[in-house]
């Protein structure tokens, strides 16, 4: 009777450790011309990241923003306010990777998304970036929190069509490509 009474408090206990795990959202990045990018958050990993992520999402921040830096073979980027790098949102997030001490376990594999920040590791707001490749040197350096799940052609297109003025993936403001809205389509 023992027996039984500690499995069943083992079962239960491991039922509940599995349901503390959230689920994870998804977002549609609808971008004009070029069609929609669905990606799955992970709030497991990158809780903080999300919630912020999330929330600007929900006010319509990214509505009219755009991907201001892009490089083929790296990643597109965009968050920003004032389309070149130097804004964000008012609210700043500590950095979830592990070289900030906070353990995240995504990759920064082809279609992973993560938040762009400055030398700062507690710099992050709104500015984000999808990579078009993987780049592994990223890995812990950066808050990675979610892989697009369908979309992938509308990245390489925007990452093969750019037009860089710089080394550093700078795109003139008239040829930006334009997130008409992020939208949450799964909770």
């Amino acid at each position: 009777m023992k027996k039984i009474i500690s499995l069943s408090l083992l079962f239960f206990l491991c039922l509940s450790l599995v349901s503390c795990k959230k689920s994870k959202p998804v977002v549609c990045i609808d971008v004009e011309e070029y069609g929609k990018i669905y990606v799955e958050l992970d709030p497991n990993e990158a809780p903080k990241t999300v919630e912020n992520f999330l929330n600007l999402v929900n006010k319509k921040f990214y509505d009219g923003l755009t991907f201001h830096r892009i490089i083929s073979g790296f990643m597109i980027q965009g968050g920003d306010p004032n389309g070149d790098g130097t804004g964000g949102s008012k609210k700043k997030v500590k950095g979830e990777f592990s070289q900030n001490g906070v353990e995240n376990n995504i990759k920064h594999t082809r279609g992973t998304i993560s938040m762009a920040r400055s030398t700062d590791y507690n710099s992050a707001s709104s500015q984000f970036f999808i990579m078009h490749q993987t780049n592994d040197s990223l890995d812990g350096q950066y808050a990675a929190f979610g892989h697009v799940t369908k979309g992938m052609k509308v990245v390489d297109e925007i990452a093969e069509m750019a037009e860089p003025t710089d080394n550093n993936g700078t795109i003139d403001k008239e040829d930006q490509p334009v997130i008409k809205s992020i939208r949450v389509v799964k909770s």
